[in-house]
């Protein structure tokens, strides 16, 4: 059936009754990606079943997607996002997310003896995808870029680097960023969130807007991939709405890009 419609679709546009430019067609055509959101955007927790934070005293929490190795949490301790002596009451906890299995020794080797002097709490989703709601799901490994630390590890199999890499994959859990900050935090904490998960803030951020959970963030950092690598059809008009939405909710998003992961 599908073929008919492409072969029906591919008449009119050779006789000039449908026109569909290059830009458009991700958007008008959305079957043309390959992989499938293996779930859909969840901001509010379906069937009630979160449990809202009933902690009453702040800190600095650091969601990190994307954690790989533990890089960018170790900057985070070692002051390189603003002075964690400063964190409301003097401690923080941290979120640190990555679905990569090759970085599932080092990332709890460096949660379980954090740098720095300042005392926190560490939670580790190893093997696990960021995303917009909960499912299995299949995720493509780099396997060909050691120097940067296999960044182009993905949930698409669009990424230039899966195919580079002969589409090699595993199927891992995902967690949904809007209940770790419905369940984890408060108003009063100072929340940051890092995402550098290769096109599927494409899927993410857009769900994110329309949660009530995006008020708790106070600084994003994340990385813009190409939107193709998304897999809901989000178009660069939409991503932009969506930053425009959380920035009016308070949300601070300055430009960022990390040299690795």
């Amino acid at each position: 059936m599908m073929l008919a419609v492409l072969a029906f679709l591919s008449s009119l546009v050779a006789a000039g009754a449908l026109r569909v430019s290059s830009d458009q067609r991700a958007t008008a055509l959305p079957w043309v990606h390959k992989s499938a959101p293996p779930c859909q955007c969840d901001g509010a927790g379906a069937f009630n079943i979160w449990k809202s934070c009933n902690r009453t005293v702040p800190k600095c929490v650091f969601i990190d997607l994307g954690a790989a190795d533990g890089n960018t949490f170790r900057d985070f301790l070692n002051n390189t996002y603003g002075p964690v002596a400063g964190c409301p009451s003097g401690t923080w906890e941290a979120f640190l997310v990555e679905a990569n299995p090759r970085f599932n020794e080092p990332l709890q080797q460096v949660a379980s003896h954090p740098p720095g002097k300042i005392a926190g709490m560490t939670h580790v989703e190893s093997s696990t995808a960021a995303y917009m709601c909960e499912a299995t799901t299949s995720f493509y490994l780099d396997t060909a870029n050691a120097q940067t630390n296999y960044w182009g590890s993905s949930m698409s199999d669009s990424h230039p680097d899966v195919k580079k890499s002969g589409f090699t994959k595993v199927t891992v859990p995902t967690v949904n960023l809007n209940r770790i900050l419905f369940e984890h935090t408060i108003p009063g904490d100072w929340v940051m969130v890092k995402m550098d998960i290769e096109g599927s803030e494409f899927d993410v951020l857009p769900c994110l807007a329309k949660s009530p959970a995006a008020s708790l963030i106070d600084r994003l950092y994340m990385e813009q991939h190409d939107p193709s690598w998304g897999m809901s059809g989000t178009t660069l008009a939409e991503m932009e709405a969506a930053k425009a939405e959380l920035k009016q909710r308070g949300v601070d998003i300055p430009p960022y890009f990390s040299q690795t992961l």
